[in-house]
């Protein structure tokens, strides 16, 4: 085949199905295989920007402050779903922080991500 691929078409036209050379389905493979954590698509220093990444710092003084008041038993009902959410918030940036490492030591061959 002289294309990456080719489209069977019915008899309305429509695109049914596929048909790709073997070099690009082997591509197409080798990108399946890929580890689903790695971030894929960032350069080196955008993956050290989000290794290193902090909450805004108007969104952490909320957090210590709710934080802190939770502590004391002090919170309202509306307080304690914002505090839930910006806990999941810091979840999520931590789970983003540990991929982009993670993605680092892939790249350069480390086994430590710290």
């Amino acid at each position: 085949m002289s294309e990456p691929l080719r489209y069977v078409i019915n008899e309305q036209g429509k695109r049914v199905s596929v048909l790709l050379d073997l070099d690009e389905y082997r591509r197409l493979k080798r990108q399946e295989s890929v580890d689903p954590d790695l971030l894929i698509g960032l350069n080196h220093a955008e993956l050290q920007a989000l290794a290193q990444g902090l909450l805004a710092p108007a969104t952490q003084a909320r957090l210590d402050h709710l934080l802190a008041r939770h502590t004391d038993s002090q919170l309202s009902a509306e307080e304690t779903a914002e505090l839930d959410h910006l806990l999941e918030h810091v979840d999520q940036l931590t789970i983003l922080k540990t991929r982009a490492r993670y993605t680092l030591a892939s790249q350069t061959g480390s086994t430590t991500t710290a």
